[in-house]
This record gives structure tokens, sequence and C-alpha cells, in this order.
């Protein structure tokens, strides 16, 4: 009987994408799923090519070379464990379980301490792309136990995509959870880029009185440029998009309330824990929380003002202002990405590879963008890079874009249009080059009603001063 070449538990759409694309570039596949509906979709769709579906964990890991790779694509989770648990006794040292969920990272730290002993190799791997991306090439982040990557490397480096340099998007991340670390921050980065485009799109509608067809030529122009993303392009497409029963365009149809699965709210809570300032990721996930509010947003908009609405004597002139902060915001958003992902390897000592990082975001993934090859760059250039926003060719970018996400700031305040990411990443580059804050008051303010202390500019030490007379 031939070996396998590795086993994917959970064939799900992203699972049995994954599956497929393995088998297309010659390895030999096993399948396995609770559900027998899925097993049966993977055998026909897998027809041809050297994989099939197992009808048990055990014949799945009988049904493997030795040592075993295992890839993991069930729900994120007490799933994860449930499975990691039987298949335990069933593998030997030497063995590699990964798990490629959107696992908290602090969960795949703890699986990688319970099966120290063991022998067992444990991987958490970010995957990015979607179905279309499982299936034609995803952007993959791997790390764990350091001895499993020689055994993985083959196999993810052939089905993940390709840089316009073919590179593969794929490369390894560090130890312990540092794989889904990076995924969470890609995450977070994504939900700050999207909701900073549908800012932009909502400025247009707003302020411009723009068709979603009109809107959509925009966006297709701006994605030749600096913007150019793969965000930027599935925008085009969705505002030329038209309902075939109405003849209206889809997205006016569609219900302004976002759903989320977690990863950016992880990405804003562990920037709070480890002290990073991340605005616009964080006001990203508020405004899909608001958004939720559909029936209080309905009423409030028969209760409370607003100001009075301005005519744009100008709207070339707005939309060139909305592309340059635009292109501002998405800037501030990666910086408080990479400046979180800094934070992070300090503290785990990961040595996260910045570069690298960016490099395996070129393609397949979601964020992919022309961005990235600058900010790669930039890595390269400064290793020890402390902010993006420090290194020469992006700071001379926001230096060129900041008066313009500033004038757009004010007519969405002026004109009453929420637009939460472009006011936070304006507030973030403005607090970031400040040489003083306010900051100085408020820790007097603490000393005040706490006695917490505090420190002098012009001699060293902690002081306390009794404040009330």
């Amino acid at each position: 009987m031939q070996l396998m070449d590795i086993g994917l538990i959970g064939l799900g759409v992203m699972g049995e994408n994954l599956a497929l694309n393995l088998a297309r570039q010659g390895f030999a596949v096993t399948g396995f799923d609770l559900d027998a509906g899925k097993r049966h979709s993977f055998s026909q769709r897998t027809q041809g090519l050297q994989a099939k579906a197992a009808l048990s964990l055990q014949e799945l890991v009988s049904s493997l070379q030795s040592p075993r790779r295992i890839w993991l694509m069930v729900p994120a989770g007490s799933a994860v464990d449930s499975v990691l648990a039987d298949l335990r006794p069933m593998l030997s040292p030497g063995d590699v379980v990964m798990d490629g969920g959107n696992t908290l990272y602090r969960d795949t730290q703890r699986r990688i301490l319970t099966l120290q002993g063991t022998g067992i190799l444990f991987v958490g791997a970010g995957v990015s792309g979607g179905e279309e991306g499982a299936l034609r090439g995803p952007a993959l982040m791997p790390g764990g136990d350091a001895a499993a990557w020689p055994l993985l490397k083959p196999l993810l480096q052939a089905i993940s995509a390709k840089a316009d340099d073919g590179q593969p998007c794929c490369e390894w991340m560090g130890p312990d959870g540092s794989g889904h670390f990076v995924k969470m921050v890609h995450n977070g980065i994504e939900y700050a880029d999207m909701q900073t485009i549908c800012e932009a799109y909502w400025l247009m509608h707003e302020l411009l009185g723009m068709s979603p067809a009109d809107m959509s030529a925009v966006f297709r122009r701006w994605n030749q440029g600096e913007l150019s993303s793969y965000l930027m392009g599935i925008t085009a497409d969705i505002l030329a998009h038209t309902d075939p029963e109405s003849g209206d365009a889809l997205v006016n149809l569609i219900l302004d309330t976002a759903e989320q699965k977690g990863t950016g709210k992880w990405a804003s809570q562990v920037a709070l824990d480890l002290g990073v300032t991340a605005p616009t990721i964080a006001n990203a996930v508020f405004a899909r929380t608001i958004s939720a509010l559909h029936r209080e947003r309905a009423k409030a908009s028969q209760v409370l003002r607003g100001p009075a609405v301005v005519n744009t004597d100008n709207p070339s002139a707005v939309l060139d202002k909305i592309q340059q902060a635009l292109l501002a915001a998405k800037i501030c958003a990666y910086a408080q990405g990479f400046s979180l992902l800094n934070a992070a390897d300090k503290e785990h000592q990961w040595q996260l590879p910045m570069g690298t990082v960016a490099a395996v975001w070129r393609a397949g993934c979601i964020i992919r963008a022309r961005l990235l090859e600058d900010i790669r760059f930039a890595h390269e250039r400064t290793p020890e890079l402390e902010n993006l926003l420090m290194d020469p060719h992006f700071s001379a970018v926001m230096a060129r874009c900041q008066q313009a996400l500033r004038d757009v700031v004010a007519m969405g305040a002026m004109q009453g249009v929420a637009i939460p990411s472009f006011m936070s990443a304006l507030s973030y580059y403005d607090a970031y080059r400040s040489a003083r804050l306010p900051a100085n008051l408020l820790q007097a303010q603490r000393d005040y009603f706490g006695a917490h202390q505090y420190q002098r500019i012009d001699r060293p030490g902690k002081f306390h001063t009794q404040w009330a007379t």
C-alpha cells in the first residue's frame, strides 16, 4: 500500500481546497472529516489525483509515511484540542501536527507546552487568502517547533502563492505561537484596510453624490498606482455589480451591518496588553460593532441632529484628497500592525523576520498590496526599525499626504460623515510626531487623586505633591 505524504483533517471549504492544492502539486493526500458528505465531496473533487478520504482518524494516521505530517483545518478552539487529544495516542516522536485555523496564538503556545516531552512537533500556521487562495495559492505563516519546518517546507512552499519575483509567500516565522500571532496582526491590518476603503467609498457617496458605477471607475483607476491592492481591486468589482432583479447597484441593497470572526478584536486586545498604540485597527473593530446597532441607529437618525450639508464646489479636488488620505491612513494602519509585531517580538523573544513577514504578504493573502514591497525594503534598510513612519520613504509619503488627510477629516467632521479610521489615523500620526503631549497633566491628576507619583523633566526620580491647600 502506498503511504501518503500528508493528512488533512477538516474538509470544509478551506480544508478541501488546501488538500486539492496539495494533490495538484503532486503530493499524496489523505483527507478526513466527521461529515460523510464532505468526505464524499473530497473524493469526487480529487478523482485522478493521489488522494483518498479516510473513514476514521486511525485510518488517516495509518495511511501516512513516517514521520507523519498532519494538517488540522478544524474550527479554532475546543475542536482543535479535541482532535489533538484523539490523535495523540496514535502518533510517534517526530510526527508533525499543524493547526492552520484562525487560532489565538496563546492557544498555540499552550498546545506546544502540553506536547513537550512527547516528541510530537506542533506548528501553528496562519493561512490567508480565503477559499480561492487555499485552492490557487495562499500566503502561509508557520511557526512553532523549528524541527518541523524541514518536513513541512517542501509542501507548504509548493502550494503557496508566488510573489512577482517568484518567491513563495511562505516562510518560517519563528518559535512558539509566532505564526498565529503574525496572522492575527495580518487580520488586524485587514480590518483597518477594509474600513478605510469603506470610508473613502462613503465620502464619495455622501459628499460627492457619486453613483456606485462612477466610484468603481475611480477605485479601478486608483488601483493602478500606489494604492494598488487586492482589496482595492475587489472594491471596484463590487461597486460595478448590478442586481439582476432590480437593476440597481447590488451594494445599495446590502444591509449595512458587518459581521466579524474575532481576529481583529484579538489584535486590538493584545495591543492594549502590550501597550501598543493601534487606534486605526481598534476603530475598525468598533466600526463593525456600531454597524450591528442597525435598529438603534435608525431610531437615532430621527432624533439626533447633524450639521447642515454643504455642496462641494470642486468634486475633482475632493477626490484627489480622498485618494491621498486613503494612502496615508493605510500607511498608519500598517505602521500600527508592525509596531504590534515589534512589541510581541520583544516580549516573547521570537526574532520575527519583519522583512520576511512583509514579503510573505505580497501575494496570496487578503492584504496583498504594492505597499508591502516598500515595507519589505524599509525593514531590509533598517532591521531595527522602530516604526514604519520613521522610514525615509514612508515619512516622505506622509509628508506629501498628511495635509489631504487633515482636509478629508475636516470635511467629514463638518459634513457629519462618520470616518473613524481616517480620524484615528490622523490622531495617531500627530501624536507620534509630537515631542510633547498633555500626559504631564494626566500624571499630575493621577498623583492628585491617587498619590501615584510623577516624573520631572529637570531631575531624575519619582515625586509626589500635596496638591490640595
